[in-house]
């Protein structure tokens, strides 16, 4: 079994996420793939809320939006901005542009849909692109190096990794994962060290060991009242946050936001047409939750884990048949004017009043 996975869920029945005693001003995030880009957009629409961000094999803000010859292409439902610029583009010149994007980031923050940029100085980030990502360019990846140093991140608060020999996927050191330079599902590649580890230590300096077997409690809780119950948010009916034994007893806490990335929801269901749904179910569960390494380190160090959950569709108007975060906008109103970059976006609002919650600034 591996570690983690023996973790005794705290109920069967899904709970109402509730607050705890926390540090104000002390919480982080992170993400895999979709969820680097939609650590990227959480981080810039409510930077004021942290100290640090990790972004593994992710893009700049908006970086499904870029100007080629004076036109945006706008990458409303997996169209080429997304794919070709916003990921792998054919040449790195194709990159997202950098210039561009934070022009973008500026006028959302004239118009107050996100906190005014300048509570990213001092901000501590972590990201990393494997060597052999074959679904996120390195190219890409470095664009957002350079998109937060625009806004006045400093090159000493950058902890940039691109000399791993990875894939796509996070790294552990579990035996039974996937080899270094795999790129297929779940995602999860043994790279002899936690990759979460070296997030959080980066973000946050000197931590504790990890705990050899956390003794806090994962639970399970109803994440629809957060999104209003709205199809469009493509999020799943369960959320799960591991919250230390140090906490439960009263300790103040730190929250650390951890995003999974397309098809690592806890409810994946890839898809094939013809095929029964049980028939496709793949084996990786919740993984990412359980095997990842945050919750060894969160319970010596006083750190809640939310883990919020996205889910795919079989297709129809949300295109999102991967359960990936939305970082190019199908989960606007209007995809031809998406929102999924600001505060009002669904996906962003939605986590932000989880982490409101946990802390109790929702009262």
């Amino acid at each position: 079994m591996s570690r983690g996975e023996d973790m005794v869920y705290a109920s069967q029945r899904a709970e109402r996420l509730t607050d705890y005693p926390v540090r104000q001003g002390q919480h982080s995030i992170s993400g895999l793939s979709s969820g680097a880009f939609m650590t990227v957009q959480l981080h810039i629409a409510h930077s004021r809320q942290f100290v640090g961000a990790g972004i593994i094999a992710g893009g700049p803000y908006r970086s499904a939006e870029s100007y080629r010859g004076g036109a945006l292409l706008a990458a409303d439902a997996f169209t080429l901005g997304a794919l070709a610029i916003g990921m792998n583009p054919l040449i790195p010149a194709m990159a997202p542009n950098v210039d561009d994007l934070v022009g973008l980031a500026r006028e959302v923050e004239r118009d107050r849909l996100i906190d005014p940029l300048d509570g990213l100085a001092g901000q501590r980030l972590y990201i990393f692109s494997g060597r052999s990502d074959c679904v996120v360019s390195p190219a890409v990846v470095g664009r957002t190096r350079d998109f937060y140093a625009r806004l006045g991140v400093r090159p000493q608060d950058i902890l940039y990794d691109g000399d791993v020999d990875a894939g796509h996927a996070i790294i552990t050191d579990n035996l039974e994962d996937s080899p270094l330079a795999a790129n297929r599902p779940p995602y999860i590649n043994n790279g002899r060290f936690m990759q979460s580890h070296a997030i959080l230590r980066h973000i946050y300096g000197d931590l504790n060991p990890p705990a050899e077997h956390p003794a806090g409690r994962l639970i399970r809780f109803d994440q629809r009242e957060f999104f209003d119950g709205e199809r469009r948010a493509s999020m799943s009916e369960f959320g799960y946050a591991y919250v230390p034994s140090g906490v439960l007893a009263g300790e103040a806490a730190r929250v650390h936001i951890a995003l999974h990335g397309c098809k690592q929801g806890y409810n994946y269901v890839n898809y094939v047409r013809g095929l029964p749904d049980t028939a496709n179910q793949p084996p990786y569960g919740n993984r990412y939750i359980t095997t990842t390494g945050y919750n060894e380190i969160a319970e010596t160090n006083d750190i809640i884990v939310l883990y919020p959950q996205a889910e795919g569709s079989d297709g129809g108007a949300l295109q999102n048949p991967d359960g990936c975060w939305d970082w190019w906008g199908y989960s606007s109103p209007t995809p031809r004017n998406p929102d999924y970059y600001s505060q009002n976006a669904i996906q962003i609002r939605a986590i932000h009043r989880m982490l409101a919650r946990l802390t109790g600034d929702d009262r």
